[in-house]
């Protein structure tokens, strides 16, 4: 039998950063290139001591307080210190951006007692995002997803979206759904120019099943632009095209990661009835969404599980 060849490992180019992934990060760059993210993952590494992070997190509204039970980071800074990142705004979003080491058991052969496989400790480095630029902040699409491929050049390979929304269908404030596919609806891309990305498998299969398991809904998300929120006719025209919820924010980092080939996988909690009579409070979603950091936390941790 002929000895199985080793598995080719991408070749570094500039800065350390594989060459395939440098080149994604230039076509897509725009104007600017590669250069503010590579920027900002040099201080990424710098400020956490950290060459490469394994999982990115972004927490949306409300969700700030979702992994307070991982303990304090081993390292912090203000997104709004790395290039190209701008200070949240919108309420909910705080300017914080951790990074944190996360033992996880790992199963190698081997046994440590009878029907007991044996276990080795296994550290996978987190980078958890406090807060998120929307499109409706007037910076444009570059902003948006600034931070996303900051985080793709320090080496992340998966990434799990959170957000808040108006659920279109009859489920329960509290929900949390994992997000299966999306509908674009913001007018926006991530992209300037000519750049192709085949969006079939976006939202990756297996985290997504990871986190579907853990969650109360599976549904599709639709992106607005907002910041107004939509009328009632609005909602229908939605729920018509098949959206479950609705929020202004996720697709856009979505797209950009996938084309940067990064996993990404996504949670989005039931924070206000978009067919309700009550008129929605900003306010009252970012309250809302703290009942589903329970739900939050063990959907990241399916995530970690699965890398």
């Amino acid at each position: 039998m002929s000895p199985v060849a080793p598995t080719p490992q991408p070749s570094p180019g500039p800065d350390g950063v594989p060459a395939e992934l440098l080149a994604a990060l230039t076509e897509s760059g725009g104007a600017d290139g590669p250069g503010p993210a590579l920027e900002a993952a040099h201080q990424i590494a710098r400020r956490t001591g950290v060459a490469r992070h394994d999982l990115l997190v972004v927490l949306g509204s409300g969700a700030d307080a979702a992994l307070d039970d991982w303990g304090a980071p081993t390292a912090s800074l203000p997104l709004s210190d790395l290039p190209g990142i701008a200070a949240p705004t919108a309420p909910g979003h705080v300017d914080r951006l951790d990074s944190y080491a996360r033992p996880l058991p790992i199963a190698p052969t081997g046994q440590d007692g009878p029907g007991h496989p044996a276990t080795t400790p296994h550290t996978v480095r987190v980078l958890v995002a406090h807060g998120r630029t929307h499109l409706y902040e007037g910076r444009g699409p570059a902003a948006v997803v600034a931070l996303v491929r900051a985080a793709a050049a320090t080496g992340v390979r998966a990434a799990v979206l959170i957000n808040a929304n108006g659920c279109l269908r009859d489920w329960e404030i509290g929900d949390v759904m994992t997000i299966t596919d999306h509908l674009n609806l913001s007018g926006a891309s991530p992209f300037s120019g000519t750049v192709f990305v085949d969006q079939r498998v976006l939202w990756d299969p297996e985290l997504t099943a990871a986190l579907s398991a853990r969650t109360q809904r599976t549904g599709v998300y639709a992106m607005v632009r907002g910041s107004e929120y939509q009328t009632p006719a609005e909602s229908r025209m939605l729920a018509a095209l098949g959206a479950d919820c609705v929020g202004m924010s996720t697709i856009l980092e979505a797209i950009a990661l996938h084309q940067l080939g990064v996993r990404a996988a996504g949670m989005s909690v039931v924070s206000d009835l978009s067919f309700a009579e009550e008129p929605t409070d900003p306010d009252e979603v970012v309250r809302l969404v703290a009942g589903a950091h329970r739900t939050l936390a063990v959907g990241v941790e399916a995530v970690l599980a699965a890398l």
